[in-house]
């Protein structure tokens, strides 16, 4: 059971499109996945749809009243299974810290018998908190979106000192895959990001595949659908099938 968490401490670079579109990929190619969504402002669960009666019935409920993943996965109509977020997650450092019980607690429930035999995809919040940490401990794999501008690069930077600054405490070199959104050709910033993406960061944890500007990616999430289902002769279609193709050809879902 990979778990592949997607994780950006910078908002706008494409994190929820990117889990969103990986999951739908992966199903695309037969491999059924669970989606969690870790941010507080829940895009993930609104955008496949999902509307809990109430925090008990999220990652909430996990959290603060022990509730099994199970018992808060919820089906979405595109078959995803979704174990969903709520705005009272951003009270979760207040009230029980960052202890390494806490951090460690999705680690933990998702590798239990009761837990999902499949892909994992974790949509995290975009800040270094008891929840992302929570999706670093757990994570076989960390992909970190960068859009093209010089602000998201910088982020990235801050993600990988982060990263690297956990190893002793992981005991291992997290994997990690930084792939570049919002690419445009056209533009010059966009070549020297690629540039500069290329002089940060080791080459291979960066990915080939490059997601492109698109229309149709931008839209899908408003009308509640993958880029598949929007749109699946776009550009967008076109480069997270080549994203997910890259992941598995790199073992991580074998």
């Amino acid at each position: 059971m990979p778990v592949i968490a997607v994780f950006n401490q910078k908002g706008g670079v494409g994190k929820t499109t990117t889990a969103l579109n990986l999951l739908a990929a992966f199903a695309q190619g037969g491999r059924s996945a669970t989606a969690i969504d870790l941010d507080p402002q829940a895009h993930l669960s609104r955008v496949l749809g999902v509307q809990p009666r109430g925090a008990e019935d999220t990652l909430y409920g996990f959290f603060l009243h022990q509730r099994p993943l199970p018992e808060i996965t919820h089906m979405t109509s595109s078959g995803l299974a979704l174990v969903p977020a709520h705005l009272e997650l951003a009270k979760l450092d207040s009230l029980l810290g960052k202890g390494v019980n806490v951090v460690t607690r999705l680690r933990q429930a998702l590798r239990s018998r009761e837990a999902v035999a499949h892909p994992v995809v974790i949509d995290c919040c975009p800040l270094l908190n008891a929840l992302s940490l929570n999706a670093v401990f757990a994570a076989d794999l960390m992909v970190i979106p960068v859009s093209a501008d010089y602000l998201s690069l910088e982020s990235a930077r801050q993600v990988e000192r982060a990263l690297d600054a956990l190893e002793p405490v992981l005991r291992r070199r997290l994997d990690r895959r930084y792939v570049l959104t919002r690419y445009d050709s056209r533009r010059k910033m966009s070549g020297i990001v690629a540039e500069r993406l290329g002089e940060a960061f080791r080459h291979d944890e960066i990915c080939a595949t490059r997601i492109r500007e698109n229309v149709k990616l931008a839209e899908s999430p408003a009308v509640g659908l993958d880029i598949f289902r929007a749109a699946p002769d776009s550009r967008g279609a076109q480069d997270y099938r080549a994203l997910a193709d890259e992941l598995v050809s790199a073992g991580f879902l074998n």
